[in-house]
């Protein structure tokens, strides 16, 4: 686990752009936190990172947006609203070209998604953010420590 402290969205932005400089082929990312610690905030700069232009909108009403990347699809998710996950068969998620997960409020849709490589965990503290990063395979364990070795500032 590297925890790290955001003190503005610019520090969340710079987090995003590490975790695009370093992420695996095809990842997926559990994003948790109380509404407004940030889970967006991250997502939209990991996106832009990764080359993503335009409009990179809140998934809060449409559940999911996609996006190309040069090497496949980033879909990002936002279950806030699921009350059940059978309510995620809807959305044809089982796609093969996804290369990127973003999902906010993961817990919502439990045993319908899959697996994360790594959850970040991101609250409020004072003016910024804390974020806590856990690998939870060996590529996610790799992905955070190359995120951690490409600039990003750790207080643990």
């Amino acid at each position: 686990m590297k925890e790290i402290l955001l003190a503005d969205a610019d520090a969340t932005a710079q987090l995003g752009e590490a975790l695009a400089r370093s992420r695996p082929a095809h990842a997926v990312v559990h994003l948790h936190g109380d509404l407004g610690a940030g889970k967006s905030t991250l997502a939209r700069a990991l996106l832009r990172a990764l080359g993503v232009t335009g409009t990179i909108r809140s998934p809060t009403y449409t559940l999911v947006e996609r996006y190309p990347l040069v090497d496949g699809e980033a879909w990002h998710l936002d279950l806030y609203r699921i009350a059940d996950p059978g309510e995620l068969e809807f959305l044809g998620l089982d796609a093969d070209e996804v290369t990127l997960w973003l999902v906010e409020w993961p817990e919502r849709g439990r045993g319908t998604l899959p697996g994360a490589d790594l959850v970040v965990e991101l609250a409020v503290a004072g003016p910024g953010r804390l974020a806590r990063l856990h690998g939870q395979t060996p590529a996610g364990v790799a992905w955070v420590e190359a995120a951690f070795n490409h600039g990003v500032v750790t207080h643990s």
